[in-house]
């Protein structure tokens, strides 16, 4: 299939909305030119290995693969993160998750347990700091008493503070569920919004923060971002004035 030459400085979600899966497939595999062989043998194979688990999952309107192809194009293009442990982690940040029981080899009713097989199996395969990013953005089980998305918020802010790489796959994930709300529909629009309104000053401090390895430039263009799906939460939720 023939992509336009463009297509390496276009808008993620202009990809996705004109040319779907194959055109941020290929974007990705334009990113991954600048990488060394080896590196780009082991972002293909990560890759691969999220294609396979999230096969049958959608977003919306869309193949879930979308969504983690996105936030690993987003740490390379516009983070400029060289990093391989990184956006292999940030490609399978959601795989822990939502396949476990792929993962691991155990029953879906096994929990907790699931999940640490399944943060072993990553570890065996692509290291084991790959295994410890995509722990930290892992959300764990949550107390049926207590709201779900204040223990969201709870959970983010926790263990974001103990792992600087682990905000940098994060804040791709939430640019991508937040500025990108707009281009969700139905009702998951005010629930996203809901969600993750509180978390925009959570995520302004913690890539403010020193430690935060990522250039000065690239940071202000992630608060700029951080702005914009503030904007757009307010304009959903807010009533008019």
């Amino acid at each position: 299939m023939e992509f336009p030459a463009y297509l390496a400085t276009m808008p993620m979600h202009a990809i996705t909305e004109i040319h779907g899966e194959p055109g941020l497939l290929a974007r990705f595999r334009l990113e991954i030119e600048a990488f060394d062989e080896t590196a780009r043998d082991r972002l293909t194979e990560a890759l691969d290995l999220a294609a396979e688990l999230h096969r049958d999952d959608r977003r919306v309107r869309e193949p879930y693969l979308n969504h983690l192809l996105r936030v690993a194009i987003r740490l390379m293009h516009h983070y400029q993160v060289r990093d391989v442990d990184v956006i292999v982690a940030g490609l399978l940040h959601d795989a822990v998750e939502d396949h476990p029981a792929e993962l691991s080899g155990l029953d879906s009713d096994s929990g907790a347990d699931a999940t640490a097989a399944a943060l072993t199996a990553l570890s065996d395969r692509f290291g084991a700091r790959v295994a410890r990013l995509v722990a930290a953005v892992t959300n764990p089980a949550y107390d049926p008493g207590r709201d779900r998305d204040e223990q969201y918020r709870e959970h983010v802010a926790d263990s974001l503070e103990r792992e600087p790489w682990a905000r940098v796959i994060k804040v791709s994930d939430f640019t991508d569920n937040g500025v990108g709300v707009i281009h969700t529909v139905g009702p998951k629009v005010i629930r996203a919004a809901t969600k993750y309104r509180p978390l925009v000053p959570v995520f302004r401090d913690l890539v403010a923060r020193p430690d935060t390895p990522l250039s000065p430039p690239v940071k202000q263009h992630i608060l700029a971002q951080l702005d914009l799906a503030e904007e757009r939460f307010s304009a959903i939720l807010d009533p008019p004035a």
